[in-house]
């Protein structure tokens, strides 16, 4: 993958992903801005989703880290288990991203550090809030 089109910022965030979550695939599709689309493959949502793993989605602007990724995209066929709806923050609709019909996790992170708020920060949170739900 190559990060030569992303700032110095970016490159980073988008290698720190890279580094934590093997041996799963992280595919950087960069945005023509400096920023960069980035989606991990099979990672887990959780047991009380089917599937229990697949991809997930974000992107990271060229203003990183001074703005926030915004919003998370996973797999469009992802459902619970016991049939109940997926819930808040969780849109069914017509989105997608970098080419993939998705749903829309919405986790905005109001009070962002970007001393301590990166991508992967925020991605592992997003995970985690899934995971729990």
């Amino acid at each position: 993958m190559s990060t030569a089109t992303l700032t110095a910022d970016v490159a980073t965030a988008v290698d720190e992903v890279v580094a934590a979550f093997p041996p799963s695939t992280v595919t950087c599709h960069p945005d023509g801005q400096g920023g960069a689309h980035v989606i991990v493959d099979a990672v887990g949502y959780g047991a009380q989703y089917s599937p229990a793993t697949g991809w997930i989605g974000f992107h990271i602007t060229f203003q990183y880290p001074l703005s926030d990724c915004y919003p998370h995209f996973v797999t469009p066929d992802l459902h619970r288990a016991d049939g109940r709806p997926l819930g808040e923050a969780m849109s069914l609709g017509t989105f997608g991203f970098d080419g993939r019909q998705a749903i829309q996790i919405s986790r905005r992170s109001n009070h962002l550090d970007p001393a301590h708020d990166t991508a992967l920060t925020k991605l592992l949170k997003v995970l985690d809030w899934l995971g729990r739900r």
